[in-house]
C-alpha cells in the first residue's frame, strides 16, 4: 500500500478534474468565456513536462558524475514522458487558441518559444536514436539534455514576456490572477496540477521499470556468457 497510495490519488484526481472541470460553474471573463475551463488541463500539462524535464536534468547531470547508465535510463524517459505532454500542452493550446484568438496557430511569442522548445527536445530523441554504443550515447546525450533544459527557461518564461503576447495578462486578456482568485476554479485547478504531475511520473515510472529490467536481463546475461 505504501508504493501504491500516490497512484491512487493520481486516479481520483484526474478523474476529478475531468468530472468537476466540466461541472463546476466558471466565471464569464472576456474573451475566454467557457474556454476557460481549459485551465485545468493545458496549464497543468505544461507544468507536468516542466517537471519531468527537470527531472531528466537532474538525472542526466547524475549520470555525468556517477557514469552509471541506470541514470541515463531514469533522464531519457523522463524527457521522454515529458515530451509526451509538451504534444499535449501544445495541442491543448491550440484549441483554445482556435476559439479565443480565432485560430489555432498565430505566431503568438509563447507559442513560438514553445514549439522551439519541444524540436530541441524532438532533437535530443534523434541524438540518442543515432548512437548505437550505449556508453557514449548516455554521455553526449546527458550533456545534451543539460543544454537544452538551459535553453527551455529562456525559451518559455522570459523571452515571451519581454514582447507583447495574446496570452493571459497581454493584448487584453484578463490575467492568470483573476482565475486563481476564483474559489470554483481553485477547488479544481490545484488539484488538476497535482494529478497531472503525479500521472506523468507514473507514466515516466512505468517506462523506467521497463527499460531497467531490460537492461539488467541483458547485462546480466552477458555477464553469465563472459
Amino acid at each position: 500500500m505504501r508504493t501504491w497510495w500516490w497512484k491512487i490519488l493520481c486516479i481520483l484526481l484526474v478523474g476529478y478534474t475531468v468530472i468537476a472541470g466540466f461541472l463546476i460553474p466558471v466565471p464569464r471573463l472576456d474573451i475566454l468565456n467557457e474556454t476557460i475551463r481549459n485551465l485545468y488541463f493545458h496549464v497543468p500539462m505544461w507544468f507536468t513536462m516542466i517537471a519531468l524535464f527537470t527531472a531528466s536534468g537532474i538525472y542526466a547531470i547524475k549520470y555525468l558524475r556517477s557514469g552509471r547508465l541506470q541514470d541515463d535510463i531514469y533522464s531519457a524517459h523522463y524527457a521522454i514522458t515529458g515530451i509526451a505532454f509538451s504534444v499535449y500542452g501544445m495541442l491543448t493550446g491550440m484549441e483554445w487558441a482556435k476559439f479565443t484568438w480565432g485560430e489555432a496557430w498565430s505566431n503568438d511569442p509563447k507559442q513560438l518559444g514553445s514549439a522551439m522548445c519541444m524540436l530541441i527536445y524532438f532533437a535530443y530523441l534523434v541524438l540518442r536514436n543515432g548512437l548505437k554504443d550505449e556508453e557514449k550515447r548516455a554521455k553526449i546525450s546527458a550533456v545534451y539534455n543539460i543544454f537544452a533544459y538551459a535553453l527551455m527557461i529562456p525559451l518559455i518564461f522570459i523571452l515571451p514576456r519581454m514582447v507583447d503576447s495574446l496570452h493571459p495578462g497581454n493584448g487584453g486578456n484578463p490575467a492568470f490572477k483573476q482565475y486563481d482568485l476564483d474559489s470554483n476554479m481553485r477547488l479544481v485547478f490545484y488539484p488538476a496540477v497535482t494529478g497531472w504531475m503525479l500521472l506523468g511520473f507514473w507514466m515516466a515510472t512505468l517506462r523506467i521499470r521497463l527499460h531497467l529490467y531490460r537492461f539488467k536481463k541483458e547485462n546480466s546475461f552477458a555477464f553469465e556468457n563472459n
